[in-house]
């Protein structure tokens, strides 16, 4: 099978492939036993962005958050995988100790904690997790500055910025000689448009920034398993996907499924290859866990939308 092909991220000198794995699941509904073979087949596949957070899975009883880093770093110590992947995790959520924010004091000790998890000695994407208007942007882009200097990251974003407020960010940048965020990480789906396209896009654009959407399913609900309320019980995320079941949510599993019909592909191949139509977006991300659901990721990827397809998918949405 041909390897997909590397998109720069921003200026940074990070090249990822088109689909970036999600790491929410790991050590939560995803074990080291399913986490392992997933993570191979990702790679060997020719993919090489895993993007994970400080937080997953803060949200689940007894978990403390850094299960999924820790689960990464098992595999990368067991598979001996390091220089194969690009590695992306976040600081900036509140985890269960009740830390959070953007401070270089936050910032410093969160990469202690995801270095120690990680079992490396660097982070290749370090993201601010969500912006902190109770920091000044100058601390907290000097912090991750300093990191990029000391060789502890290689590059730096954000995510969950408005437009205002990243603009903002990359005047500092410039006018105090920092190095600047080079990724946005927005959510964005064939649900979820509206914070994105628009002035967002258009400030990653201007700024050659690269863009790496979350959600890439709508927690699920894109996969056309969530189609009434008892479905609410096949998944962990069953709650999150039934509530997007509303008028506007058939509208668009109905197009959905139009387009996988026609097309004889599956619906989350076809929403992964929607988002990658949009030019200004480098790689989605998406989890996945069973090898089925990895392999109708990766096929979104090589999946290339025709115009009736994107025309029906567009209706869907009016």
């Amino acid at each position: 099978m041909t390897k997909p092909s590397r998109r720069r991220l921003g200026r940074s000198e990070l090249s990822v492939a088109p689909l970036a794995l999600g790491g929410n699941v790991f050590g939560w509904t995803v074990d080291d036993r399913v986490a392992f073979p997933l993570l191979d087949a990702f790679v060997d596949a020719g993919f090489n962005l895993i993007d994970t957070a400080d937080t997953y899975s803060v949200w689940v009883p007894g978990h403390k958050g850094g299960e999924s880093e820790e689960m990464i770093g098992r595999w990368l110590r067991a598979g001996g995988r390091r220089d194969e992947v690009i590695l992306a995790t976040k600081v900036g959520m509140e985890t269960s100790d009740g830390r959070k924010g953007l401070s270089p004091d936050r910032i410093r000790a969160s990469i202690e904690g995801s270095l120690r998890r990680l079992q490396t000695d660097r982070i290749d994407l370090y993201q601010a997790h969500v912006d902190d208007p109770a920091t000044p942007l100058e601390g907290t882009l000097r912090a991750f500055s300093g990191l990029r200097s000391e060789g502890r990251i290689r590059a730096f974003g954000a995510s969950n910025y408005s437009a205002l407020r990243l603009e903002e960010a990359l005047r500092v940048s410039s006018d105090q000689g920092f190095d600047r965020f080079e990724s946005l990480q927005p959510r964005y789906n064939l649900l979820d448009r509206k914070e994105f396209e628009g002035d967002v896009e258009r400030v990653c654009v201007s700024n050659g920034l690269g863009v790496l959407t979350y959600s890439a399913l709508a927690s699920g609900f894109l996969s056309g398993k969530y189609r009434t309320a008892a479905d609410a019980t096949k998944s962990a995320r069953g709650a999150r996907g039934i509530s997007r079941l509303d008028a506007h949510g058939q509208k668009i599993l109905e197009a959905l499924d139009d387009v996988a019909r026609r097309l004889g592909a599956p619906r989350t191949a076809v929403a992964i290859a929607w988002i990658l139509a949009r030019p200004s977006v480098t790689a989605p991300i998406a989890s996945a866990t069973s090898p089925m659901q990895l392999e109708q990721l990766l096929e979104g990827t090589r999946l290339s939308l025709d115009r009736e397809a994107l025309d029906t998918l567009a209706r869907a949405d009016a």
